[in-house]
């Protein structure tokens, strides 16, 4: 093989997932036959993500490609130091180093020439010397470079299982020094510790090294791999024949090494498992036991934390529900100065929750359930009663407040959370209220109730609002459902819609899917109901493709020329898929291009620009936390916008409803772009425009309570791009999907 060396000049390709680059490189052989007119090389190969700067050592040969012509074919790279004042320059300005912009790397090689990098490693108090570096800035630079060594000694290693520098960064900074002997000796750890590393990733890693395929700590890992995935599909627990099998299936092992694993497993505490009963007990009412499930007679495998969740909710619910007499005891029966202004089902909840220590009110769109949320106040804050408002979601909380006039927070942060302490409001510091309302309780999941229950004082009242034919929580349960199947809890259902919400074709239409009726597209842009602009459009379109196409022209063009919208901060892509055409991952590439496009394409000053875990971010850039982050205070759904790069610090700066939230690079796996989004992470979310893609490809998803979860979010324009065969296959299709969660059967043992 040839050797070829140099300096990268520009990253023209770069795939995360194989690692597959083409890149354009600068190489210190300038009379190589094979440049281009630019004297530069261009190098394929699968390799490292790089940075322009960076200089490397190459081996491979060089082959002439029928389109692009010659390209040097890389079979090993080496990230290597510079050895010249040019090229040491070149590296240190390339932003590489965190702390190290181009002035800053002038002004260092003017001062140590050759032995520039000699004195950041060996005698990094030297630094001093240069202007404007201090003793601060001197120990973070020598910092910045240690991590970096680090780091390129670990991605030597690495790099060959596909391991991005972005993940190398996150290894090192969780293990330290330590981080090449646990990636050998212990693989899967890993995907136990590292954020962004699945089970797959460290399998490839440990079969590398020559781990036995049938080696305990594989098998293991593989166990619970597969009820790490089922607790992502919404699963609380995994049957064991199906546990078995799939984990069997996973490992390509035989299934009787399960049974061991999950004995070790169980040893180490690190799951529980518990013999639910073939039958469960009889419901409560008449009501939930028409919609009551069949428990496998098989034991139930349950991570440690969620069977403990699950257990602790049952009991507390149970509990909260039984204490008699309440906080509310007293309450007068003229309960509300509202009284005449509600319907009777509105009446019957408010009397529901004042009587009744747990209970649920739920209903679709414009059936009145925030008015009764308001009357509910109002009885309370007439009976001098301590209360509280409270969502899953920031933008559900701040939907909330502006609705009832009231202060309204998520639920973490009612509960005060603490990266280092956990929650503040807890069993033994419960909340100050006579009466809790949490609303959009159809995304409260079995971990977050779990928290909300310890933190809700003996003889308080629990009052969960939602609307129980939309899409389940994302996390693993299904608490609202559970809470009303199991019958413990009064549970009041809002029918009627109101005068005023049914001139919406929004809401009109939502209470038709809902009943397993198409939709109606009115025939013209006026509204013949109220004399006002339609609210409700179907764009033709038969594949993927067209269906993307009118995204694009629908969101960019037409809504704000016709309706005024911005078509970044008031309308809203939802997608029921991540992959294909028009799934969530291509219209974000596809939208950002046109609404916010790198700056050469606009011809305007360069502006900074990052590709970091696969996605290209940009000042501007509408994004999406993925994940709760209790020392950021940010959570999953959360939606804000790139607000600053900072390419010598490496750090994003984004803005989440005016409060500046400030990201390193190896922490951007956290957020995604969210020009689209899937229809799951919309929920709780109200847009004043929704546009949703629905193409027959997305059969797999093409369910009656997406689409009613979907266009609920609109709050004045909703429009469906695809065709009406999808539609019609949505709306058909009322198959919900049956998570595995005991909570209504252990509400219903605990209640007896």
């Amino acid at each position: 093989m040839e050797v070829l060396t140099g300096s990268v000049e520009h990253i023209t390709y770069y795939n995360p997932e194989n690692g597959y680059s083409v890149v354009r490189l600068q190489p210190d052989q300038r009379r190589l036959p094979n440049l281009g007119r630019d004297g530069l090389a261009t190098i394929t190969g699968n390799l490292p993500e790089l940075a322009p700067g960076e200089y490397l050592r190459l081996q491979g040969n060089w082959t002439n490609h029928p389109k692009h012509g010659m390209q040097f074919q890389v079979e090993l790279c080496e990230q290597t130091l510079p050895a010249t004042t040019a090229g040491i320059r070149r590296y240190l300005g390339s932003g590489l180093i965190r702390g190290i912009g181009p002035r800053l790397a002038e002004r260092i090689v003017a001062h140590f020439g050759a032995k520039t990098l000699e004195a950041i490693e060996e005698h990094p108090e030297l630094l001093r010397e240069v202007p404007d570096i201090g003793p601060k800035r001197s120990l973070l630079i020598a910092q910045a470079w240690e991590e970096q060594k680090q780091v390129k000694e670990i991605m030597l290693f690495l790099h060959s299982h596909g391991i991005s520098t972005n993940l190398a960064v996150k290894i090192y900074k969780h293990y330290g020094d330590q981080a090449l002997q646990v990636v050998r000796s212990d693989p899967y750890r890993l995907a136990r510790d590292i954020y962004g590393i699945g089970f797959k990733t460290a399998d490839r890693i440990a079969q590398s090294l020559g781990l036995p395929a049938d080696h305990p700590s594989r098998i293991e890992a593989g166990v619970v791999y597969v009820l790490n995935e089922m607790s992502n599909e919404g699963h609380v627990y995994a049957p064991q024949p199906e546990l078995a099998g799939r984990a069997a299936e996973l490992l390509k092992a035989p299934p009787e090494l399960i049974q061991p694993a999950l004995q070790r497993l169980a040893e180490a505490d690190r799951i529980r498992t518990d013999q639910l009963p073939g039958s469960p007990l009889p419901p409560i009412t008449a009501a939930a036991r028409e919609s009551s499930p069949a428990y496998p007679q098989t034991p139930a495998i349950y991570l440690t934390p969620f069977f403990l969740s699950e257990t602790s909710l049952a009991q507390r619910l149970a509990a909260l529900a039984a204490h008699i007499p309440s906080r509310l005891s007293d309450m007068p029966p003229a309960f509300t100065p509202l009284h005449g202004q509600l319907s009777e089902e509105q009446q019957a909840a408010i009397r529901s929750a004042l009587s009744h220590p747990v209970s649920v009110l739920t209903g679709g769109p414009g059936t009145g359930k925030t008015t009764a949320i308001q009357a509910l106040i109002a009885a309370l804050e007439a009976a001098h009663k301590r209360y509280a408002l409270a969502s899953p979601t920031g933008r559900a909380a701040k939907r909330l407040a502006e609705a009832t006039g009231r202060p309204a927070s998520t639920i973490h942060r009612l509960l005060g959370v603490s990266p280092a302490e956990g929650f503040k409001h807890n069993t033994e510091n419960p909340l100050p209220i006579d009466l809790l309302v949490v609303d959009e309780a159809s995304m409260l999941d079995l971990m977050l109730a779990h928290h909300l229950l310890k933190a809700i004082p003996p003889g308080a009242h629990l009052l969960l609002v939602g609307d129980v034919d939309q899409l389940p929580s994302v996390g693993a349960g299904d608490v609202l459902r559970d809470v009303i199947a199991s019958g413990v809890a009064p549970v009041t259902r809002l029918s009627a819609i109101f005068r005023q919400a049914a001139g919406s074709h929004i809401i009109t239409n939502a209470h038709r899917i809902n009943q397993g009726q198409l939709p109606d597209f009115p025939s013209t842009v006026e509204n013949p109901a109220n004399g006002q602009m339609a609210d409700f459009f179907l764009f033709s379109a038969e594949s993927a493709e067209q269906a993307a196409d009118w995204v694009e022209q629908v969101v960019c063009q037409r809504i704000p020329a016709r309706f005024g919208l911005h078509p970044r901060d008031q309308v809203q892509v939802l997608s029921p898929m991540y992959r294909g055409p028009a799934g969530v991952s291509a219209l974000n590439a596809r939208l950002q291009a046109v609404l916010n496009p790198p700056a050469a394409a606009t011809g305007s000053h360069p502006t900074p620009e990052k590709s970091l875990f696969g996605q290209t971010f940009r000042p501007g850039d509408k994004v999406m936390q993925l994940q709760n982050n209790y020392d950021k205070e940010v959570f999953n759904g959360d939606i804000g916008l790139v607000a600053g790069l900072d390419l010598v610090e490496h750090t994003l700066t984004i803005d989440f409803d005016k409060r500046l939230v400030v990201y390193d690079w190896n922490e951007a796996d956290q957020i995604s772009l969210a020009y689209a989004v899937s229809v799951h992470k919309a929920q709780g979310s109200e847009f004043p425009a929704v546009v949703i893609p629905l193409v027959t490809a997305h059969y797999m998803m093409l369910q009656r309570n997406l689409l009613y979860t979907a266009i609920t979010r609109a709050k004045k324009l909703c429009v469906l791009v695809g065709s009406r065969k999808a539609i019609a296959m949505a709306v058909k299709n009322n198959d919900i999907t049956q998570r595995y969660t005991a909570l209504d059967w252990r509400l219903r043992e605990h209640y007896r």
